[in-house]
């Protein structure tokens, strides 16, 4: 078939707009859900605050398993909630829901990573302090944790780019979207290439961004 650029120009700001909007919104709510559980991994495990076998090998392997779900799975699964909470379980909005959801136990699991990897002779110092766990983890661990904090971000966005592409097959909208219906099902395939470039540009400005400000924080530190 010819190439229909015009179409393709007609389409991209539209579906870019709305593949932002569903990652936007998706890393924030994944981000209120898995930090705290994230925290909690830390505190429950064998080397934090308060170590409780049980409660962390429990917690521990739900978010495994709930990070090897499946997403195309679990979308399906999560429609009908998305369907009863905003009436609807197709278009970017109603995507936003099992997008946080399949994000926060990754989420979790990369703040517990990053917290570990701070110096544990700065807890030692903030107990020595007579520093309550609390404070300890607001006002020592998290903020040194930060710039590897800033690039779990990062990947978590990368990780819900991809995801809103996938989305797009279900009736999710964004670049997905544009690039099954419109470029594979119609045989356009410059409308497949012009979704594909806009993702690879969104994953790498993300990651540049990332990289920067991570950098940066740990020069300030």
């Amino acid at each position: 078939m010819p190439l229909d650029w015009q179409r393709v120009f007609e389409l991209l700001p539209k579906a870019t707009f709305q593949t932002i909007y569903m990652v936007f919104f998706s890393t924030i709510f994944a981000c209120i859900i898995g930090l705290p559980f994230g925290t909690l991994l830390f505190c429950a495990s064998p080397a934090g605050l308060r170590p409780r076998r049980l409660f962390y090998n429990t917690l521990s392997r739900i978010v495994n398993l709930l990070r090897s779900f499946p997403f195309i799975i679990l979308m399906i699964i999560i429609m009908p909630i998305s369907r009863f909470l905003i009436k609807t379980s197709v278009g970017p909005t109603a995507v936003i829901i099992p997008l946080s959801i399949a994000a926060a136990p990754f989420v979790a699991r990369l703040v517990e990573q990053a917290i570990q990897e701070v110096d544990y002779g700065v807890l030692t110092a903030a107990r020595a302090m007579g520093s309550t766990n609390f404070q300890i983890i607001y006002k020592v661990l998290l903020p040194e944790a930060l710039p590897a904090l800033v690039s779990s971000l990062a990947l978590t966005i990368i990780t819900l780019i991809g995801y809103s592409a996938m989305a797009g097959a279900l009736g999710g909208g964004g670049l997905g979207d544009m690039a099954i219906r419109f470029g594979y099902y119609g045989f356009h395939w410059e409308v497949t290439a012009a979704a594909v470039i806009v993702v690879l540009i969104l994953v790498e400005l993300v990651q540049a961004a990332g990289t920067i400000i991570s950098r940066r924080l740990l020069v300030k530190r």
